[in-house]
């Protein structure tokens, strides 16, 4: 069976969507080779059915970061062999088009987001015009690519005539016990970075009668801790940090409210549709979610959460709230999370991955 190389920049023990689509390859008989990153902070990497690399780099951050990790990979890529390599993101996308040229194999493109319309990219013209122009100069030059949602697949067709398969990031369905005696607090789980409402959802937890769970971490964690401090939360918000996927999934489902948040003055994440999203509702958990296209039509289907359109502090504390209160209406976005855990589920998307790839290697 071919050897497939995917290339991300994040730290392997906790990308729970990279994992997914490594080992649903991996049973279906590829052979699979995933490299990330190697932080000062890692933890040992847990033995998988697929190969791991991790690279470490002295800087962690910033455009010195970029350019050191992206010639590691190239000169970690170049000697070895495969017959095909996945960039995951722009930010892998250089070296992965280079040694596939060189090499002469087939290159894949999995774009989990809109990268250049990211906020903390898109407000900062310089590194803007910088990742515009990588985007410009590789993705044309790739003929397999997948991302997310329809609505990406539909602008990345608008911009370079590509037809984008979708093949969404969803969590396995797993049978759980009925967990409905959960305790009351609120959790968010994933990046925490800018863009991401927690300059709303802080304050707003002066007015929500229970604490906030932060599960995860990223470039906006200093200017969160602030906002707490700010308005001396310190006692209703908890950070977590990062934490593998099996101890998130344990908090997860004993949470009462999950939450999923982001700003609108970014087109990547108005036509976000989060992991998050389907982790929390693979654990039965209701949530509060921003209104925009992906989860609105995924609600229309299943009701399994509360979606609003004011994300300022008393907005968001007033949806909580009244989800918190209402304990009728709690019951029945459990239930119907359990109705859409099945239908909406890793084991049906995997099929999708594996007739992509299937097509490119017959």
């Amino acid at each position: 069976m071919p050897f497939i190389y995917f290339t991300v920049t994040n730290d392997l023990s906790y990308d729970q969507r990279m994992i997914r689509i490594c080992q649903s390859l991996s049973d279906a008989g590829y052979t699979v080779h995933l490299i990330g990153r190697k932080k000062k902070t890692s933890i040992p990497l847990d033995s998988k059915s697929f190969n791991q690399t991790r690279i470490f780099c002295f800087f962690e951050k910033g455009k010195l970061f970029y350019i050191e990790y992206n010639l590691k990979l190239f000169f970690f890529l170049l000697f070895r062999r495969m017959d095909g390599i996945c960039a995951i993101d722009l930010d892998t996308i250089l070296p992965c088009l280079l040694v596939s040229k060189l090499k002469k194999i087939h290159r894949i493109y999995d774009a989990h987001e809109l990268f250049c319309e990211m906020k903390e990219v898109v407000s900062r013209p310089s590194i803007h015009r910088i990742w515009k122009w990588i985007e410009k100069k590789t993705i044309p030059s790739f003929q397999f690519a997948y991302t997310v949602n329809q609505p990406i697949a539909d602008e990345f067709r608008k911009m370079y005539a590509i037809d984008f398969e979708v093949i969404r990031s969803i969590a396995s369905y797993k049978p759980r016990l009925n967990h409905t005696n959960r305790e009351k607090f609120i959790l968010y789980q994933g990046a925490v970075n800018e863009g991401r409402c927690f300059e709303s959802l802080i304050p707003a937890m002066q007015w929500i009668e229970c604490k906030l769970i932060i599960c995860g971490d990223g470039n906006f964690m200093s200017q969160t801790r602030e906002i707490v401090n700010k308005y001396n939360l310190n006692n209703k918000v908890i950070f977590k940090g990062m934490m593998k996927p099996e101890d998130l999934r344990l908090i997860t489902e004993n949470a009462y409210i999950g939450t999923t948040f982001c700003e609108k003055d970014s087109l990547s994440t108005y036509y976000s549709l989060a992991n998050r999203f389907f982790d929390y509702m693979q654990s039965h958990l209701p949530q509060v979610c921003v209104k925009f296209p992906a989860y609105e039509e995924l609600n229309n289907l299943y009701d399994i959460a509360v979606l609003i359109d004011d994300l300022s502090p008393k907005g968001i504390a007033l949806s909580i709230n009244e989800l918190l209160n209402d304990e009728e209406k709690w019951q029945r976005l459990h239930e119907n999370s359990k109705i859409a855990s099945i239908e909406l589920s890793w084991q049906n998307e995997e099929k999708k991955l594996i007739q992509f790839y299937k097509k490119i290697f017959g």
